[in-house]
């Protein structure tokens, strides 16, 4: 005869806290961020999240390294080592990959294996939903649009070659984290808008790598054989946010094309790019029919 034996029956209330719809987002952003690094999965699952994040930190590691190993040869050649908005030159290839990875990972997951309905079953609702998702991408992007700065210019103050006085380091450091934003909230509303239109992960990072790559080219034909005005610098969303973040900075970006487009304009560019991206993605999720 077995040993089993029934030690206690009925139904028992949940005691703990109850966190609500805040509570949900917050556990939607943390799970998507461990999600898209590979935390908790297997190896192979954090291998190109983790090269990615990287290659964007590999830069930084040489250019501090530089300044520590090779002080005299920084006071000899004071164009040896790039500006932050220099740095951005380094990266922007990392930048896309990364992008082109995160939001598929993160939406198309979802409603291929059922998750979606699972999510909006709980506290979410579909706009909180893509609320959480949209913070867990710029989070993530900004691992490689403001991290390797960060770590640039704190190598920069613990070798004497950073900024002169707390002010001039809290100025500093207001500028990189509008910046990194600034590339990471473009990229992020992007690649949802392309994710959101497909469950395939591969077919969704094709296409946003394609789109950042088409902008280019388009834009640079459009400037160098057509003789467009120089307003069609707004269509390479590769180079646009870069241009942002050099007018944060104050300082020249090197993009001939946009040095006679007024600040105000890039401004209007980035943020109509923003809002077009933000609202397809919230369109497609509005009319999206999902099983619960």
């Amino acid at each position: 005869m077995s040993d089993a034996r029934i030690l206690d029956r009925g139904y028992r209330a949940y005691t703990g806290p109850r966190t609500g719809v805040r509570g949900a987002v917050r556990s939607l952003v943390v799970h998507s961020t461990q999600r898209a690094l590979g935390l908790k999965r297997p190896v192979w699952q954090k291998v190109l999240p983790l090269l990615a994040v990287f290659i964007a930190y590999v830069p930084a590691i040489v250019f501090v390294g530089i300044s520590v190993l090779l002080p005299d040869v920084l006071l000899d050649n004071a164009g040896v080592l790039p500006t932050y908005v220099d740095y951005y030159g380094f990266i922007s290839a990392a930048i896309v990959v990364f992008a082109a990875f995160v939001a598929p990972e993160l939406l198309c997951t979802d409603r291929r294996t059922g998750m979606l309905g699972l999510y909006l079953a709980s506290p979410l609702t579909r706009n909180t939903y893509l609320l959480g998702k949209a913070v867990a991408v710029v989070v993530l992007l900004a691992l490689v649009t403001l991290g390797p700065l960060l770590l640039m210019l704190a190598g920069f103050v613990i070798v004497g070659r950073g900024p002169d006085g707390p002010a001039a380091v809290a100025e500093l450091l207001l500028q990189m984290v509008l910046g990194g934003l600034a590339v990471a909230v473009v990229q992020a509303a992007l690649s949802l808008a392309v994710a959101s239109t497909t469950s395939r992960k591969a077919a969704a990072s094709a296409a946003i790598i394609l789109i950042l790559l088409a902008s280019t080219a388009v834009s640079d034909a459009l400037l160098t054989s057509a003789a467009a005005p120089d307003i069609a610098f707004g269509l390479n969303l590769v180079q646009l946010p870069f241009e942002l973040v050099a007018r944060i900075y104050d300082e020249p970006s090197g993009i001939t094309s946009a040095r006679d487009i007024a600040t105000g304009t890039i401004v209007a560019l980035y943020a109509g790019w923003t809002a077009l991206f933000a609202g397809f993605t919230w369109l497609r999720y509005r009319r999206m029919t999902v099983t619960r």
